[in-house]
């Protein structure tokens, strides 16, 4: 999958809000996968995994097993960090990394009743179908509270979550 933005408007017009949007609803299509961060025993632990961006970007589903470290931690705590790379074309049409990292809460989804979530994940991750069935596996969301766009070392743009349906 071609993770490259190609963006509305160029990068150095990112002081306007919707820019930022362009920019964040890009990563999260074009990402099929992401870091998440958790926290336990105040022991930081990070996670490869496979993401589906739901709610108009507000919030990631992903799936993972109960018996791991990932779901104790959440349990525990439920504020995150998920870490998701991308690419952009810069004014002369080059590729340039931009990376999006979204601050929030997760809560676990329970199915029955609820199938919308579950079937965008497997929709986007066929592939994960049979781990999506077993018993022991857990469906979640991220709930965004806000973003961070990082376009290089002192090229850094935040946004709460709340401002992106204001744009």
């Amino acid at each position: 999958m071609d993770k490259t933005i190609r963006a509305s408007q160029p990068y150095k017009n990112m002081n306007k809000q919707n820019t930022i949007k362009d920019y964040i609803g890009a990563v999260l299509k074009n990402s099929g996968f992401a870091v998440l961060a958790t926290e336990g025993n105040g022991q930081p632990h990070t996670s490869l995994i496979a993401i589906t961006p739901f709610k108009n970007f507000r919030q990631i589903i992903f799936v993972t097993y109960r018996n791991t470290l990932k779901y104790r931690n959440l349990s525990d705590n439920n504020k995150v960090a998920v870490l998701i790379e991308g690419e952009y074309l810069n004014m002369e049409g080059l590729k340039e990394s931009v990376v999006l990292t979204i601050i929030g809460q997760t809560e676990e989804i329970i199915i029955a009743g609820n199938e919308a979530p579950y079937q965008a994940h497997l929709k986007r991750h066929p592939e994960m179908e049979s781990f999506m069935l077993s018993q022991d596996c857990a469906l979640f969301r991220v709930i965004a509270q806000s973003y961070q766009l990082v376009f290089g070392i002192d090229d850094v743009k935040w946004i709460a979550a709340d401002k992106l349906d204001s744009t």
